[in-house]
């Protein structure tokens, strides 16, 4: 058994057992671990952490530590399985309202940047660990990963078709990535607007960047045609 499932085994353990305070108790405690993790993975990268860090950054000890985590592999598996999880539920949950095809990749954008902004530590350790996790735990976040990529992928095909647009939607895809993933880098809520703002200054951006794109590949095809 994983240490993930195991975890979950113990919670469901005491909710079965009528003991919903102990798995209060455990859910904030593992929520915690979690948060103490994030952020001494943020400050010291996953290769300079070690889980003798995590135990004093959390307070808790090292044996305590380990009752819930075997490895801080394990650790950066929950983290990036959690965020990844609650990016993606949020998105679903908003797209369900909205029909119109440009407005759905705006959710998309505004969902991504609230979330980014929020927890800007979190968005850093999946950028700079994204391919420590191996085997199982690594191909299930690659999972998580690719459906993140496909609902993206699968908006702007909408779109495109709804506006008869020509582009690249993969290149589009990345680049739209591109734009939103390393706002941690550079966002200073001093001079910088708030999400909302920000989104839909980013989405004028990269929506009018894909009809110029459009455009293009439409002039492309009638000078072909003429030739």
């Amino acid at each position: 058994m994983t240490m993930a499932a195991g975890t979950s085994s113990k919670i469901e353990k005491s909710r079965r057992n009528g003991n919903g305070d102990a798995a209060t108790r455990f859910d904030r405690r593992l929520t915690k671990i979690l948060t103490c993790a994030t952020d001494v993975f943020y400050d010291k990268g996953y290769e300079g952490a070690s889980m003798r860090d995590l135990s004093r950054t959390s307070g808790m000890s090292l044996a305590g530590l380990y009752y819930y985590f075997n490895s801080k592999e394990r650790l950066l598996y929950q983290i990036q399985k959690h965020t990844f999880t609650t990016i993606v539920e949020q998105l679903r949950e908003r797209l369900e309202h909205e029909d119109d095809s440009e407005q759905r990749v705006r959710l998309f954008i505004l969902n991504h940047l609230e979330y980014s902004l929020a927890h800007p530590k979190a968005m850093k350790v999946l950028s700079h660990e994204d391919d420590v996790l191996k085997d199982g735990a690594g191909a299930e976040i690659a999972a998580i990963k690719r459906e993140y990529y496909r609902i993206c992928l699968n908006l702007l095909e909408h779109f495109k078709r709804a506006k008869r647009l020509e582009f690249n939607s993969r290149v589009a895809v990345l680049s739209l990535f591109g734009m939103m993933n390393w706002i941690y880098t550079w966002y200073n809520p001093r001079v910088d607007a708030d999400a909302k703002a920000l989104a839909r200054e980013m989405g004028d951006i990269f929506l009018r960047g894909i009809g110029a794109a459009s455009g293009r590949e439409l002039q492309k095809k009638k000078s072909a045609l003429s030739n």
